[in-house]
């Protein structure tokens, strides 16, 4: 699944291929993902003008004239592609947007999970998801003071606290694996015994690990690709996610595979150890 550095990577690229275009017409080929009719949705966007593309966590958030917002979650395996009018189109094109300049926006879905909601602008943050979602990954709006309160207050394994998008948004299997191992947390320690110590060092990486993500322009371990059709870069520096076996870039202890929040997860077993209590 796309993670913020991703969602923010695609944003950028459809910023600079579709902003300021203006939508001529609409064709939904998949109506499930809608959350209105797709008659609806057709006439309700043709003429608007994309005038800004925002992100917020996982979300996409199309701004259009006339104060409507179309919000896109890519869910799994959601691609958004540019081509000349008229270009074949694959399988599984889900929404095509057809625009003012002889180009077609192509919204793409191998897995069919991806969700489309178009509202009006103050309803945004009313839509499930959006509505509880935590602050931004960033050092404006992840403060020592909210984590260390969140945390103590949860009571559960960390790895499942940082992949609850109403505690931090943004956060995902690979960046939690790797904030982690960079903060020498085990997955499994409870929130309510985290340390100041490693409180301080778990934001501090969640806050670089993810801005180096997006300069490295997200990371590519299954199909993600950019706007552009191009793949990240990042995955070439990962510490944790998907290195059971291979020795701890730290330590050189093979690393550990086990399963957090029903979600494989990859740790050092000797740079990550648990202490207090494990118990809920």
């Amino acid at each position: 699944m796309p993670e913020l550095p991703e969602v923010e990577t695609v944003r950028k690229g459809l910023t600079e291929l579709v902003q300021g275009r203006t939508i001529q017409s609409v064709e939904v080929l998949y109506p499930k993902m809608l959350n209105i009719p797709a008659p609806d949705f057709e006439k309700e966007l043709a003429g608007k003008k994309i005038i800004q593309i925002d992100r917020r966590g996982k979300y996409l958030l199309f701004r259009l004239s006339d104060d409507w917002t179309l919000v896109s979650h890519l869910r799994m395996e959601g691609k958004y592609e540019v081509e000349p009018e008229g270009s074949t189109r694959p399988k599984h094109t889900n929404v095509v947007f057809h625009l003012d300049d002889g180009r077609e926006l192509w919204y793409k879905d191998t897995r069919m999970f991806g969700k489309m909601a178009l509202v009006k602008n103050d309803q945004v943050m009313e839509l499930s998801g959006l509505n509880k979602i935590g602050p931004e990954p960033t050092a404006d709006e992840l403060s020592f003071t909210y984590l260390k309160e969140r945390l103590h207050k949860s009571h559960r394994k960390i790895k499942a606290f940082l992949l609850d998008q109403s505690q931090v948004a943004g956060l995902g299997n690979i960046y939690c694996d790797e904030v982690l191992w960079m903060s020498k947390i085990h997955p499994e320690q409870m929130t309510n015994y985290v340390s100041d110590a490693e409180i301080k060092a778990l934001r501090e990486n969640i806050i670089t690990e993810i801005a180096a993500a997006i300069q490295g322009h997200g990371t590519t371990v299954h199909s993600y690709s950019n706007a552009f059709g191009e793949a990240g870069q990042f995955q070439n520096q990962l510490h944790a996610y998907g290195r059971k076996g291979e020795p701890c870039h730290r330590c050189g202890t093979p690393m550990k595979k086990i399963k957090v929040a029903q979600r494989g997860t990859t740790f050092c077993p000797k740079c990550q150890v648990v202490h207090g209590d494990l118990s809920d």
